[in-house]
């Protein structure tokens, strides 16, 4: 590299830095819209965010277009960006795509389980048993639990798509404020599935997942389509 390239090299570091300020504004909007901060149809007032933040809109708007692509915000022209109102519908199309995701990532975990790996999946599923009496804190040990299983899968597609479906699941749990009633129902459901991981017991998995999602899956469906009616379902 001659010293030239060299220097032009250097003036392109900043241009990092930039991408980097916005995915730290995402993640924090994301972690605000999941956590219920805003509530579906709101609209998210760039002034007022930037502010708060401590950052320009131009990035702000930036990470807000990335939320756009996860399915957390939409943009209306002229108007701005707000935060996307999900239906029944859609998140029962989000856990039919989960459902595929998690067969095929515990079905080469079967083939590929180490003693780290049991070790780790244990630790994390004995987590979600340890807060139950602070359901968001479930919630993102339940999803932490699930990640593990695609990571150890060891396909980078498919665990960024993972990653993306994530966002959307954990907005639809926000809006109907809970999955299941007894919140030692979820630690429980996950025995099953991890049991399956530990045999290596490939069939074993698929019933235990299919149970497992699916049971979540009629609840966040049944719950949100209820709200969308004007019900309690």
């Amino acid at each position: 590299m001659t010293d030239a390239s060299a220097e032009t090299a250097e003036k392109r570091l900043p241009s990092v830095a930039v991408d980097d300020l916005v995915n730290r504004i995402a993640a924090r909007l994301t972690e605000a819209i999941v956590g219920g901060r805003f509530e579906p149809g709101a609209r998210l007032n760039e002034v007022h965010l930037a502010s708060e933040l401590g950052v320009s809109r131009a990035p702000l708007r930036e990470a807000a277009r990335l939320l756009e692509n996860r399915g957390l915000v939409v943009a209306h022209p002229r108007r701005g960006f707000f935060v996307r109102d999900l239906d029944a519908k859609s998140l029962d199309e989000i856990y039919d795509l989960r459902i595929c995701l998690e067969r095929h990532a515990g079905l080469r975990v079967c083939e590929r389980l180490t003693p780290e790996m049991a070790a780790a999946l244990t630790a994390q599923a004995a987590r979600i048993a340890a807060f139950v009496h602070d359901p968001g804190r479930q919630v993102e040990e339940d999803f932490a639990f699930h990640r593990m299983i695609q990571v150890f899968a060891d396909n980078q597609r498919a665990l960024r798509v993972y990653d993306e479906l994530t966002h959307e699941m954990r907005f639809g749990i926000a809006v109907i404020g809970h999955l299941y009633a007894d919140p030692a129902e979820i630690a429980r459901t996950h025995d099953p599935v991890l049991e399956a991981l530990l045999a290596r017991d490939g069939a074993r998995w698929l019933s235990a997942i299919d149970v497992h999602v699916g049971v979540a899956r009629d609840n966040v469906v049944r719950l949100l389509a209820a709200r969308e009616a004007g019900g309690e379902g």
